[in-house]
Protein backbone atom coordinates (compact mmCIF):
# COMPACT_ATOMS: atom_id res chain seq x y z
CA UNK A 1 0.00 0.00 0.00
CA UNK A 2 1.16 3.54 -0.66
CA UNK A 3 1.75 6.16 1.46
CA UNK A 4 0.54 8.78 -0.65
CA UNK A 5 -2.27 10.39 0.58
CA UNK A 6 -4.76 11.76 -2.52
CA UNK A 7 -6.64 13.61 0.14
CA UNK A 8 -4.04 15.30 1.52
CA UNK A 9 -3.01 16.83 -1.42
CA UNK A 10 -6.47 17.56 -2.82
CA UNK A 11 -6.40 20.50 -0.05
CA UNK A 12 -3.09 21.82 -0.37
CA UNK A 13 -3.97 21.99 -3.87
CA UNK A 14 -7.24 23.79 -3.30
CA UNK A 15 -5.24 25.98 -0.76
CA UNK A 16 -2.52 26.66 -3.06
CA UNK A 17 -4.79 27.41 -6.21
CA UNK A 18 -7.54 30.88 -5.49
CA UNK A 19 -8.55 30.74 -9.04
CA UNK A 20 -8.59 27.25 -11.11
CA UNK A 21 -8.26 27.53 -15.09
CA UNK A 22 -10.87 25.57 -16.57
CA UNK A 23 -8.44 25.02 -19.25
CA UNK A 24 -5.95 23.73 -17.27
CA UNK A 25 -5.74 19.89 -18.80
CA UNK A 26 -5.72 21.40 -22.42
CA UNK A 27 -2.74 23.95 -21.33
CA UNK A 28 -0.76 20.77 -19.24
CA UNK A 29 -1.17 18.69 -22.58
CA UNK A 30 0.32 22.02 -24.34
CA UNK A 31 -2.40 21.85 -27.00
CA UNK A 32 -3.01 26.00 -26.41
CA UNK A 33 -1.20 28.72 -23.74
CA UNK A 34 -2.70 31.52 -21.99
CA UNK A 35 -1.20 34.63 -20.62
CA UNK A 36 -2.77 34.42 -17.82
CA UNK A 37 -1.94 30.88 -16.16
CA UNK A 38 0.14 30.47 -13.53
CA UNK A 39 2.01 27.16 -13.30
CA UNK A 40 2.15 25.92 -9.59
CA UNK A 41 4.10 22.28 -8.46
CA UNK A 42 2.46 20.88 -5.83
CA UNK A 43 3.39 17.17 -4.43
CA UNK A 44 5.76 16.70 -7.79
CA UNK A 45 2.35 17.21 -9.54
CA UNK A 46 1.82 20.16 -12.09
CA UNK A 47 -1.48 22.24 -11.69
CA UNK A 48 -2.47 25.50 -12.97
CA UNK A 49 -4.18 28.90 -11.84
CA UNK A 50 -5.17 32.13 -13.19
CA UNK A 51 -3.91 35.57 -12.60
CA UNK A 52 -6.40 37.54 -13.45
CA UNK A 53 -9.65 37.52 -11.99
CA UNK A 54 -12.16 38.75 -15.45
CA UNK A 55 -10.55 36.72 -17.79
CA UNK A 56 -11.32 33.88 -15.83
CA UNK A 57 -14.86 34.17 -14.93
CA UNK A 58 -15.17 34.22 -19.26
CA UNK A 59 -12.95 31.52 -19.68
CA UNK A 60 -15.02 29.54 -17.13
CA UNK A 61 -18.15 30.71 -19.20
CA UNK A 62 -16.54 29.75 -22.59
CA UNK A 63 -15.84 26.51 -21.14
CA UNK A 64 -19.45 25.69 -19.89
CA UNK A 65 -20.17 26.74 -23.55
CA UNK A 66 -18.21 24.48 -24.71
CA UNK A 67 -19.63 21.53 -22.93
CA UNK A 68 -23.32 22.28 -23.53
CA UNK A 69 -22.38 22.27 -27.52
CA UNK A 70 -19.94 19.50 -27.48
CA UNK A 71 -22.32 16.77 -25.89
CA UNK A 72 -23.28 16.07 -29.35
CA UNK A 73 -20.50 16.48 -30.91
CA UNK A 74 -19.13 13.44 -28.56
CA UNK A 75 -21.12 11.36 -28.64
CA UNK A 76 -22.23 12.15 -25.00
CA UNK A 77 -25.55 12.05 -22.78
CA UNK A 78 -26.13 15.39 -21.10
CA UNK A 79 -25.59 13.93 -17.29
CA UNK A 80 -22.56 12.10 -18.33
CA UNK A 81 -19.19 12.49 -16.89
CA UNK A 82 -16.74 14.11 -18.85
CA UNK A 83 -13.31 11.05 -19.52
CA UNK A 84 -10.33 13.01 -19.94
CA UNK A 85 -10.07 12.28 -23.24
CA UNK A 86 -13.60 13.53 -24.68
CA UNK A 87 -12.47 16.06 -21.83
CA UNK A 88 -9.32 17.40 -23.97
CA UNK A 89 -11.06 17.36 -27.51
CA UNK A 90 -13.53 19.80 -25.59
CA UNK A 91 -10.76 22.07 -24.80
CA UNK A 92 -8.02 21.76 -27.19
CA UNK A 93 -10.02 21.58 -30.05
CA UNK A 94 -12.98 24.15 -28.49
CA UNK A 95 -10.13 26.92 -28.49
CA UNK A 96 -8.00 25.64 -31.49
CA UNK A 97 -11.99 26.30 -33.26
CA UNK A 98 -12.48 29.44 -32.09
CA UNK A 99 -9.00 30.40 -33.08
CA UNK A 100 -9.70 29.17 -36.52
CA UNK A 101 -13.07 31.07 -36.55
CA UNK A 102 -11.25 34.28 -35.46
CA UNK A 103 -8.60 33.85 -37.87
CA UNK A 104 -5.88 34.09 -34.94
CA UNK A 105 -2.47 32.96 -35.01
CA UNK A 106 -1.85 31.91 -31.04
CA UNK A 107 -4.04 29.79 -29.47
CA UNK A 108 -3.90 32.01 -26.22
CA UNK A 109 -6.96 31.16 -24.12
CA UNK A 110 -7.93 34.46 -22.67
CA UNK A 111 -6.52 36.62 -25.97
CA UNK A 112 -8.98 34.46 -28.18
CA UNK A 113 -12.03 34.71 -25.92
CA UNK A 114 -11.42 38.48 -25.79
CA UNK A 115 -11.58 38.82 -28.93
CA UNK A 116 -14.70 36.72 -29.70
CA UNK A 117 -16.22 38.78 -27.03
CA UNK A 118 -15.89 41.94 -29.11
CA UNK A 119 -16.00 40.44 -32.36
CA UNK A 120 -19.68 38.37 -31.23
CA UNK A 121 -21.09 40.60 -28.59
CA UNK A 122 -20.96 38.17 -25.67
CA UNK A 123 -19.53 34.52 -25.33
CA UNK A 124 -23.29 33.05 -25.53
CA UNK A 125 -23.06 34.19 -29.39
CA UNK A 126 -20.18 32.31 -30.94
CA UNK A 127 -20.18 30.39 -34.19
CA UNK A 128 -20.60 27.17 -32.07
CA UNK A 129 -21.56 24.98 -34.73
CA UNK A 130 -18.38 26.11 -36.29
CA UNK A 131 -16.06 25.28 -33.28
CA UNK A 132 -17.59 22.25 -32.60
CA UNK A 133 -15.54 21.70 -36.07
CA UNK A 134 -12.50 21.74 -34.22
CA UNK A 135 -13.50 19.55 -31.15
CA UNK A 136 -14.34 16.63 -33.53
CA UNK A 137 -11.56 16.94 -35.41
CA UNK A 138 -9.20 17.54 -32.33
CA UNK A 139 -7.17 14.56 -32.20
CA UNK A 140 -5.13 13.93 -28.87
CA UNK A 141 -1.77 12.79 -28.88
CA UNK A 142 -1.35 9.38 -28.90
CA UNK A 143 0.49 7.49 -25.62
CA UNK A 144 3.76 6.37 -26.41
CA UNK A 145 4.63 2.90 -26.60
Amino acid sequence: MSGYNEEAYKQARDAAINRPCPFERALLSRCVSCMHARKLLLAEREAITCGHESANQACIVFHEALHSNAHFALHMEANQAWPFGKEIRAQCGGVLGLKDVLGGEHADVAVLVAEGTRRYGGIGHFPYSEIMRGVVHYEPRKKRS
